[in-house]
């Protein structure tokens, strides 16, 4: 083996760990991401129940937390995802028959484009019906 080939083949090596910590940083992007969606959710509610003196309910599948819980799942799924396209990259390269895959990049798209969908509904969804006020006088004089 040459010395050009050597340095091409340790480049590609360095590009492939870039490639990985780029999907490292992606999956926890969503697991915070995830984290932080469960979390808020659970404050809002506290601080609704707070203000009105209520209890609060949520939807009992389609809700914020839920939907946390998803981001942080499928963000531990692309970590193990990365280390494995990782661990086959790096083998191809050492065998010198590379072949690019695409259906990854598709997944991962796919499924963030259809929990950021997903969170739309819970942006927009207020629950205008539960919103009274903290306290009212019994005998006002107007």
């Amino acid at each position: 083996m040459n010395k050009g080939a050597k340095i091409d083949r340790q480049r590609e090596h360095q590009a492939n760990e870039r490639t990985f910590l780029a999907w490292l940083r992606t999956s926890l992007a969503l697991i915070g991401f995830g984290f932080a969606i469960a979390r808020f959710s659970l404050f809002l509610r506290q601080f609704q129940a707070t203000v009105t003196q209520q209890e609060v309910s949520s939807p009992p599948f389609f809700n914020s937390e839920t939907l946390g819980l998803s981001l942080v799942v499928f963000g531990i799924v692309v970590i193990a995802l990365a280390a494995w396209r990782y661990n086959r990259v790096f083998w191809q390269i050492e065998r010198g028959d590379y072949r690019p895959n695409r259906v990854l990049v598709w997944i991962l798209t796919g499924v963030v484009m259809i929990l950021g969908t997903l969170s739309i509904p819970l942006l927009l969804w207020r629950d205008r019906g539960n919103i009274a006020p903290t306290s009212t006088p019994k005998n006002s004089q107007l």
